[in-house]
């Protein structure tokens, strides 16, 4: 693992908040030298059902991280499928240069106060963050080397009744490689490492990997710690992730990946009166980085969909197209023939 930067943000407006956050899970499946798998399953657990469509957006479409003021413009450079939270912020995607990006709540970031009135570093919105990821690079180092050489500062709106954005992300590309962004003490942290298969919440990344040490030295094959907590739930993922065969084909591998995320996913329903942060998982999502499919299923949902990339046109000129979830209450298999021409989503700026 390697520590590349620690680069300055901000987050204009903090609104401070009892309201539970939530506590999503994050897993890569890495195939073997001959198959060369990839696969990120991702878990989004949150107190409510939180409505979520899938975008598809085309390369070649103008976007800008904010409304006003300074800000980042750019031209889309890929297509990407994305799934967007109440049809104002992108939750996570995966371009079609395998590209994947997630973003987990972590109760213990602390972004930097912004400098002042006269402050020209262009603005972030996190409605629009893991789209800038996928729509400008294709692999991990491309990142990298854009965050070392470029700052920008964050704004994030409340949302659900004023619940703060206070997020971690995690991209992994075709290769394998991770790359994992936090914000702590007004600073922004970044490791790289194909060995970074398992991200959760808080504690941030390095104390989590204490806690993980200790556990590996005790052995996960009588006994893993199991609660719901963003350890624990780190704890048994990365057991598992490293203890399941990497030597199988497709299916073994997408149901070895599956199989984990059930492990560490919040049964619907349940509740701790004493911890309001823990809840429920909503969905999940397994985003296959080399064979350009993306598997979703919400948790009151019998069955998995999934858009195959490799039969979409994401070419520049190409429609948004949208999957409205909504409208649909029973989704199983390919549903690209379900998406329809929009105009795209309106970020919550």
């Amino acid at each position: 693992m390697k520590l590349i930067k620690n680069a300055v943000v901000a987050l204009i407006t903090l609104v401070a908040t009892n309201l539970p956050s939530d506590a999503c899970s994050r897993v890569v499946f890495l195939g073997d030298s001959i198959t060369n798998y990839v696969m990120v399953g991702r878990t989004l657990d949150w107190r409510t059902p939180i409505p979520t469509n899938i975008y598809v957006y085309p390369a070649g479409i103008k976007k800008q991280s904010m409304p006003s003021g300074p800000m980042l413009t750019w031209t889309s450079k890929y297509g990407s499928v994305i799934a967007v939270g109440y049809d104002g912020g992108v939750t996570e995607g995966m371009n079609d240069k395998g590209l994947v990006m997630n973003g987990l709540f972590c109760k213990g970031t602390i972004y930097k106060e912004a400098i002042g009135p006269d402050d020209k570093t262009p603005v972030m919105s996190l409605a629009v963050l893991v789209s800038f990821f996928l729509d400008n690079f294709a692999t991990v180092g491309e990142v990298a080397q854009w965050l070392d050489n470029n700052e920008f500062e964050l704004f994030g709106e409340t949302f659900d009744g004023g619940t703060v954005s206070t997020l971690h992300w995690a991209l992994t590309d075709r290769s394998g490689e991770t790359l994992v962004m936090e914000y702590q003490n007004g600073k922004l942290d970044i490791y790289k490492s194909r060995d970074l298969k398992v991200l959760t919440n808080d504690p941030p990344l390095p104390q989590m990997q204490s806690v993980n040490k200790y556990w590996e030295q005790i052995g996960g094959a009588n006994m893993l710690p199991g609660t719901v907590r963003s350890s624990d739930r780190f704890v048994r993922a990365s057991f598992f992730i490293n203890h399941v065969p990497d030597n199988v084909d497709y299916n073994s591998a997408l149901a070895s990946l599956s199989s984990i995320m059930g492990t560490i996913s919040v049964p619907y329903g349940y509740e701790i009166e004493s911890e309001p942060n823990v809840s429920s998982t909503q969905w999940r999502s397994i985003s296959d980085a080399t064979g350009g499919k993306y598997y979703f299923k919400f948790a009151y949902s019998t069955a998995d969909f999934w858009i195959d990339m490799n039969k979409l046109m994401l070419g520049s000129g190409r429609p948004i197209l949208k999957l409205d979830t909504s409208k649909y209450s029973e989704l199983s298999g390919c549903v690209n023939d379900r998406l329809k021409e929009d105009r795209g989503f309106t970020p919550m700026w």
